[in-house]
């Protein structure tokens, strides 16, 4: 399921969109959701590279045994990978092979060039000659094996980010999000038990009211939270903040309001975090002491 951190983003993303090109609400909140779903398409997707990785090797094989003059490993392949168990288990699992079905754009072909210069890059590694040419054989080694697969030739794969980004453009932004989930699902799957289930985008309702609702009164109160914002800076214009650092704020400044429950250093904790992926070097530590400032104002513990 995507996180918090991650829905925080999410929010803080289209807050930012809104102060460029301000929408209905309605719309706002809609499209905020429309790309926090497509995260799920963007899973699948990349699960469904795996999957070809496999199929391409399967049919390399295949060709080799057909080949006029032979060799010993033409006649005898290493198998290893294409029958690895935790590739099997996420080609059985039920979940992917439906929502796979009714959306034949999360397909791969197997003359794609990505899939075909990936796996080259795979079978010349050492990684992957490694554990071919290892007498193990369980299904721990390859389970720890596709999770290394996975990081090294799709997580941090720029010319499949690029890919991915041409075919939706959120997706650049959900990239990481997506690995996380792609990651966590190696990890769930069990040598005992298949799974036919795979990881959702909100862990339960409570996770989508919160998105929906810190979206929605972030809108709402604006000018409202601007002005707290700005009794709090002191010798400095609201309008020079940079946008980004002011959405930022506006978003923690909302949470800290509207959701009680939540401890003041969680919060302000998680937008710090957001502020060094999103802004710049030092807005980190100017939206510290703002926040611990509002904190502070409103005993808020």
């Amino acid at each position: 399921m995507v996180g918090r951190r991650q829905l925080r983003e999410k929010v803080v993303e289209t807050l930012y969109s809104y102060q460029q090109n301000p929408q209905e609400i309605e719309v706002v909140l809609n499209n905020m959701m429309m790309k926090i779903n497509k995260i799920y398409d963007l899973y699948v997707y990349e699960l469904n590279f795996l999957l070809t990785l496999r199929d391409l090797a399967e049919e390399q094989i295949e060709i080799a045994k057909n080949k006029y003059i032979k060799s010993e490993e033409d006649l005898n392949p290493n198998r290893k990978f294409v029958e690895n168990r935790v590739l099997k288990q996420i080609a059985e699992n039920e979940e992917r092979q439906n929502y796979t079905e009714k959306n034949n754009q999360l397909t791969w072909d197997l003359d794609d060039g990505t899939i075909r210069r990936t796996f080259q890059r795979i079978r010349t590694g050492k990684r992957y000659r490694d554990y071919m040419s290892s007498p193990e054989s369980s299904f721990e080694e390859d389970q720890k094996f596709i999770g290394k697969l996975f990081l090294r030739y799709i997580a941090e794969n720029i010319e499949l980010h690029e890919f991915f980004e041409s075919k939706e453009i959120s997706w650049a932004d959900d990239f990481h999000i997506a690995n996380s989930l792609v990651q966590r699902t190696i990890g769930f799957f069990k040598p005992s038990e298949a799974t036919h289930t795979l990881l959702k985008v909100f862990k339960d309702k409570e996770d989508e009211n919160f998105v929906t609702t810190l979206l929605t009164r972030a809108i709402e109160n604006k000018e409202e939270q601007e002005k707290k914002l700005d009794a709090r800076l002191q010798n400095w214009d609201l309008e020079r903040v940079s946008v980004m650092d002011k959405v930022i704020l506006l978003a923690a400044l909302c949470e800290m309001d509207y959701f009680k429950s939540t401890p003041s250093t969680i919060i302000m904790n998680e937008y710090i975090e957001i502020a060094k992926v999103f802004s710049s070097e030092k807005s980190n530590i100017f939206i510290n002491g703002i926040l611990d400032k509002y904190a502070k104002d409103h005993n808020r513990i």
